[in-house]
């Protein structure tokens, strides 16, 4: 049985950040659907999500337009019960 989502949620990420990495595999793991924008080396999509979060860093996962940061914290969301909240789950 798979829960129903009705949070939007996207990750900022890049290809071979060991944190991206992790927070894929926790959205995975709970069939959470994302939005992945892999900012690289494009350094247009960077300032946006550094203008969007407030962070420099990636991951940086934005739930319903509100940043929640990097794996650290949704990892700590997770733990808490928080992340299914914000997700509406």
């Amino acid at each position: 049985m798979s829960t129903i989502q009705t949070a939007e949620v996207i990750m900022y990420s890049t290809r071979f950040c060991p944190y991206c990495m992790m927070a894929r595999r926790l959205l995975k793991s709970k069939e959470i659907e994302y939005k992945e924008i892999p900012v690289g080396s494009n350094h247009d999509l960077w300032a946006e999500m550094e203008k969007l979060s407030g962070r420099n860093t990636v991951p940086q996962i934005i739930i319903n337009n509100e940043p929640v940061g990097g794996y650290d914290d949704i990892a700590r969301l997770n733990q808490t019960g928080e992340l299914d909240q914000l997700l509406g789950v």
